[in-house]
């Protein structure tokens, strides 16, 4: 199939789980790691889009081994419910948290938890689905954050990161991508700091766009309109496909370590390299104040090590 990407190194005999992975990044993250050899978990809200996207990575590579989990990270009923069914299968060698909210609301709205909706569903979600797997990875298994270009851009409420005081679009997106790196980096001080055989990092897929991204039938079929307004950004955009060759590196590559933060070489666009994240990120001050507004905010105890 011409939208297939190119081959990557064999991953046979690995087991990956990917969130968000019917559509986007998410999906082409998935199709690259089954087309290579191994097995992955697409975990999605929709049973209908999950489907589709299997179809499409069987459609191009008959011998993929995918399957379905259906979550919904912004429900933690549906979060536990889905982390449940992993937990007496063999271990994964890596988890690619990439499920989110990119296009938020216009006025606050709440999960079914009580959460702002964009943080339950970009963060929240995936400490909880975390907080019960951890024990199911395998040794050297990597923990691969969907941060964005958006910490750079935005202040930190870190004493209002439900936005009770202020809400805006913009600011629920960036606030819960520089949450999600946080957490990111917070959980992998936690695992060095008990010599856990695991690391957790950050990978960003800077401006990827779906005008630019292969047509994928029953996944990504951008409309004519939206091509030509996307080929005008091309200077600074790439296609999903291509912002996926991040999480990727990070999740496969040898010698990427825990803490590190990925993104394109030219900061929107081009091939992986290591980059600086914010200081807000890394700041571990944050990120215990962040890991204990987390357990509370889920009604969950995240215990890392034995």
């Amino acid at each position: 199939m011409s939208w297939y990407p190119t081959a990557m190194p064999s991953q046979a005999g690995k087991r990956y789980l990917v969130t968000g992975a019917n559509a986007g990044i998410g999906f082409f993250t998935a199709a690259r790691l089954a087309g290579a050899g191994a097995h992955v978990v697409l975990a999605g809200r929709s049973p209908e889009r999950l489907e589709a996207a299997m179809a499409a990575i069987r459609g191009a590579r008959p011998e993929a081994s995918v399957e379905p989990l259906v979550i919904d990270t912004a429900s933690l009923d549906s979060v536990r419910a889905g982390a449940s069914r992993l937990l007496h299968r063999p271990p994964f060698d890596g988890v690619v948290a990439n499920a989110g909210m990119v296009h938020t609301p216009d006025q606050r709205l709440e999960s079914p938890d009580g959460n702002e909706l964009v943080l339950a569903t970009n963060v929240l979600g995936h400490f909880a689905l975390l907080a019960q797997l951890l024990p199911n990875l395998a040794p050297g298994g990597r923990i691969v954050m969907l941060g964005s270009l958006s910490s750079r851009l935005s202040t930190f409420r870190i004493d209002d990161l439900q936005l009770e005081r202020g809400y805006d679009p913009w600011r629920a997106y960036a606030q819960s991508k520089i949450a999600t790196q946080v957490f990111a980096f917070e959980l992998d001080r936690r695992l060095r700091a008990e010599d856990a055989p695991l690391s957790s990092l950050v990978a960003h897929p800077g401006y990827s766009v779906g005008g630019r991204t292969p047509r994928v039938p029953g996944v990504n079929e951008p409309s004519t309109g939206k091509r030509f307004r996307d080929a005008l950004q091309g200077a600074w955009a790439q296609g999903k496909h291509r912002g996926a060759e991040v999480p990727l590196h990070a999740l496969t590559a040898p010698g990427v370590e825990g803490g590190q933060f990925w993104g394109p070489r030219w900061s929107t666009k081009g091939a992986p390299a290591l980059q600086t994240p914010t200081r807000t990120s890394t700041d571990a001050a944050i990120g215990a104040r962040f890991w204990a507004f987390a357990e509370q905010a889920t009604g969950t105890t995240f215990t890392v090590g034995a």
